[in-house]
């Protein structure tokens, strides 16, 4: 029995899905475990490895044709899980790349929009980036001060977007503004006059995740790059969320079982007062905490996974599965760090990277409040925010 698995959830899982997880366990282990820390540390974005990430595959997996691996949802799930236990940040980009711009090119473009953007997209060619959030709040989206006039058979966009996955590195932007016609999805390319994408420096988190702001200032877009199938505005907008929300929900797993991974090894060979810290009941207790929180965690992303691969998947499931599993791999890394003890303040250990990026997670793509909240409408009827 693995101590990551309690429940032999891998037992149901497909040859082709364990060939997938295979696949991105041993990138993860190989390519980037030897480098994150590094990146982490200095904060960059490890780059070099989207060409490999794409390879294998990994990017708008989902989706079937244009050059993508079309594959089912509990594959994109363990992709995420494995890649998040790596890093955060290195999920996050192909979070964004798949779920937050490639599926709403796919599901809302027109068909030279797919032919034109997702097959460079899913070798890594161009990057894209997906402007929602902006800098006056982001749980209110539909309160956004970004807009899109017509100017002949152009759009003219300006506003802001703040915290925004990829921003500095993007090729393409997948801008959302309101219109006359209501909040519709723009793509905005790299070099369109009137662009600026800067990186936010100083974060304390996702430090090895590209994270900017977008400003758009009279940026001329053409009509071909309207999403034309966005005309459900914010609710198209919010589905693509939920599609992103399905990987997190997988990929902090990943986190938690890499924290739960060394702390095991730590407290089996830390030896205090003549005898190893893991023969302490407090810490057994701790340990096995930790396991309850994975295997639970485990249990609902397989279940949302078939949900979702039977047509299924309703958004408040998915965020029930968010604001569970973010809570638990928080609350696990958290506790993880505190049993290494002073080790666990260093970034030789794995703990207070996972830790720090977690506090982001937890919060962006729906903050915890607002996926509590989501449960409660979904439970009594009534709307509370």
């Amino acid at each position: 029995m693995s101590p990551l698995d309690l429940y032999d959830i891998g037992a149901s899982f497909s040859d082709e899905e364990r060939s997938v997880q295979g696949a991105v366990a041993r990138f993860v282990d190989e390519r980037v475990l030897p480098v994150i820390q590094k990146h982490f540390e200095e904060h960059t974005f490890p780059r070099e490895l989207v060409p490999e990430i794409a390879a294998l595959g990994l990017l708008g997996s989902a989706i079937k044709g244009y050059g993508c691996a079309g594959m089912n949802a509990v594959s994109y799930g363990l992709i995420c899980q494995e890649l998040e236990r790596g890093d955060s940040g290195v999920r996050s980009f192909v979070s964004v790349q798949s779920s937050l711009v490639m599926y709403p090119i796919h599901a809302f473009g027109s068909e030279a929009q797919r032919r034109k953007y997702l097959p460079r997209m899913a070798t890594g060619e161009l990057i894209g980036c997906f402007g929602l959030t902006e800098p006056h709040g982001g749980s209110d989206p539909a309160n956004m001060k970004t807009h899109a006039k017509r100017r002949g058979k152009d759009w003219v966009l300006n506003g802001a977007k703040m915290w925004i996955t990829n921003a500095p590195i993007a090729d393409v932007a997948l801008v959302w503004a309101k219109t006359e016609e209501g909040i519709r999805g723009f793509l905005v390319e790299k070099g369109m006059r009137g662009l600026a994408a800067p990186e936010i420096e100083r974060k304390f988190s996702l430090r090895a995740s590209a994270t900017g702001a977008l400003f758009l200032e009279d940026v001329v877009v053409p009509e071909e790059n309207l999403l034309p199938g966005s005309t459900a505005g914010l609710k198209a907008a919010l589905s693509c969320l939920t599609q992103a929300r399905f990987g997190i929900a997988w990929g902090v797993i990943g986190a938690a079982q890499a924290c739960l991974a060394q702390v095991l090894d730590y407290t089996k060979d830390r030896i205090l007062f003549g005898r190893p810290l893991a023969a302490n009941q407090a810490i057994q207790i701790r340990l096995a905490a930790m396991a309850r929180g994975i295997t639970g965690a485990q249990l609902m992303s397989l279940q949302l996974a078939r949900l979702k691969e039977a047509g299924r998947m309703k958004p408040s499931q998915v965020s029930l599965a968010k604001w569970n599993n973010c809570r638990m791999a928080l609350d696990v890394a958290r506790d993880a760090r505190d049993m290494l003890g002073g080790s666990g303040i260093s970034a030789e250990y794995v703990p207070i990277r996972h830790a720090l990026n977690l506090e982001s997670v937890i919060t962006y793509e729906g903050t915890e409040t607002i996926h509590q909240l989501t449960i409660g409408r979904e439970l009594t009827g009534i709307n509370a925010f």
